[in-house]
C-alpha cells in the first residue's frame, strides 16, 4: 500500500492454485473434460495460470469471451448465459468458440441467422431445465421456475427447431441444477439423473448425443474451511458412473468456477475503529462489499483471521476488544456492509488487519466497485508464471 494509506488488497496466490487445479483435473477419469467457468473471476493473471491445465474456458459474454482470447488464441471457449445478444453471437462465431449453450428457441433462431450470416455451422448444445425430482441437494438452477434453460416440457420444440434451421448441429445437451453443492453422493446422484433423462430423450427423438455438458455447482464450505467438497471420493465414483454411460457420449464436460479458484484469494483489510453500540462490537475496515460482496450475496458471516499489528501512533487510543463476538463492517454508508456477524475473536485492535480467506471467487467481480467513490483495493498475485503461454 501507499505510506500512509489503510492496507487494503485481494492477494492471489497462484501457486496454489496451480497445485489444485492440477489435482482436480488429474483424478478425472476418461471422457470427463474439466472447463473453468470465468464467470467466478476472470483477472488475467488467473486466466494465464489456468490456461495450460483446463480443457478450456466457459464464458458468459462478449467480455470474457475478449479476455479468453486476450489469453489464448485457441483454447477451447465454451459459450453460455441466459440472454445472449445477436452481436456477441456473431463474435463468438468469429472468434471460433467451439460450442454455443442455446437457452430458447428464439436464441436458436438468432445463432442459425448469424452462423448462415458468417458461412460456418455451429455445434450447440440445448440447456434444459429439468422438471425433477431431483436428489437431495441445494437446487438454484433448475427444478423451479428461473431463467435458465428450456422448459423441459418445451424440449421437443427446440430439438425440431435444430433439425429446421440451417447452419446449426445439434451436439448434445447441457444440464446445469445445483448451485454450491457439498455432497459427492448427491453429486453422482445427480449425474445419474442426467444419464437417464438423456438416455430417454436419444430414444425419443431418434438423437446420438456426443458432449453432454453437467455445469458447475460444485461448492465451498465458508462455514467450514476444514470440510471441503471430497473431491477424490466424488471422482472415484464418477468413475464407476461413466462405466454406464453409453460410448458414443465422447465428452463428459464440467464447468466449474468457484471451486477451482476459490482457495487461493485473501481480501485483506485494516481495521480503521472499533466500537459499542447498543450492546453489540463493531470492527470498521477499510473496504466492504463493495470490494467483497459474497458474504451479503450469500447472506453468510465469511471466515477470516486476524493479523496482529503492533505499530501504532502512541499518541492516539487503541481500544482492544478481547474474548467476545464482533461484528465486522465496511466503510459504506448502509447496515447492509457486513462481511462477518457475531464471530468470537481472541483480540482486535484498530490497525490489526482481517484476513478473509477463500475470497479468490465471486468477491471483486461481483461487487459495486465504486459505490461512495472509495479507492479500489490493490490486486497482488504472488509465483505468477514464469512467462505467458504463447498467443
Amino acid at each position: 500500500m501507499r505510506d500512509g494509506e489503510p492496507v487494503c488488497q485481494y492477494v492471489y496466490d497462484l501457486a496454489a492454485l496451480e497445485a489444485h487445479v492440477k489435482a482436480v483435473v488429474a483424478a478425472l477419469p476418461p471422457r470427463c473434460r474439466m472447463f473453468y467457468a470465468m464467470k467466478a473471476n476472470s483477472a488475467a493473471p488467473l486466466l494465464r495460470t489456468l490456461a495450460p491445465l483446463v480443457a478450456g474456458f466457459e464464458v458468459a459474454s462478449g467480455g470474457e469471451l475478449a479476455k479468453a482470447r486476450a489469453v489464448s488464441a485457441d483454447i477451447e471457449v465454451l459459450f453460455g448465459g441466459p440472454a445472449k445478444t445477436r452481436s456477441e453471437i456473431a463474435e463468438a462465431l468469429a472468434a471460433g468458440v467451439t460450442r454455443l449453450h442455446v437457452e430458447s428457441v428464439l436464441e436458436l433462431h438468432r445463432i442459425s441467422a448469424e452462423a448462415r450470416l458468417a458461412d460456418t455451422v455451429s455445434d450447440v448444445l440445448l440447456r434444459v431445465n429439468l422438471a425433477g425430482p431431483f436428489p437431495d441437494a441445494t437446487l438454484a438452477m433448475a427444478g423451479r421456475p428461473t431463467q435458465f434453460g428450456i422448459e423441459e416440457s418445451g424440449l421437443a420444440e427446440a430439438v425440431a427447431a435444430v433439425d429446421a434451421l440451417p447452419n446449426v448441429r445439434l451436439a448434445g445437451f447441457h444440464l446445469h441444477s445445483l448451485s454450491n453443492n457439498l455432497s459427492p453422493e448427491a453429486h453422482l446422484a445427480m449425474l445419474a439423473m442426467y444419464r437417464d433423462r438423456i438416455l430417454a430423450w436419444e430414444a425419443a427423438f431418434g438423437l446420438r448425443c456426443e458432449v453432454i455438458n453437467v455445469g458447475g455447482g460444485i461448492g465451498v464450505d465458508y462455514a467450514d474451511l476444514e470440510a471441503q467438497f471430497a473431491w477424490p471420493r466424488f471422482t472415484k465414483g464418477l468413475s464407476d458412473l461413466v462405466g454406464t454411460f453409453p460410448e458414443h457420449w465422447e465428452e463428459i464436460d464440467f464447468e466449474c468456477g468457484r471451486y477451482l479458484v476459490a482457495g487461493c484469494g485473501t481480501y485483506r483489510t485494516e481495521v480503521l475503529d472499533v466500537k459499542r453500540n447498543h450492546g453489540v462490537n463493531y470492527v470498521l475496515v477499510r473496504g466492504g462489499t463493495h470490494h467483497f460482496r459474497l458474504p451479503v450475496s450469500w447472506q453468510h458471516s465469511h471466515p477470516f483471521s486476524v493479523r496482529p499489528v503492533e505499530d501504532w501512533d502512541p499518541g492516539l487510543p487503541r481500544q482492544e476488544i478481547r474474548g467476545e463476538p464482533v461484528t465486522v463492517v465496511g466503510e459504506l454508508c448502509t447496515p447492509k456492509d457486513v462481511l462477518a456477524k457475531d464471530v468470537l475473536v481472541d483480540g482486535v485492535r484498530p490497525g490489526d488487519v482481517l484476513e478473509f480467506h477463500y475470497a479468490g471467487a465471486y468477491g471483486w467481480e461481483i461487487s459495486h466497485h465504486d459505490f461512495l467513490s472509495h479507492p479500489h483495493p490493490e490486486h497482488v498475485h504472488l509465483c505468477p508464471p514464469a512467462s505467458p503461454p504463447p498467443p
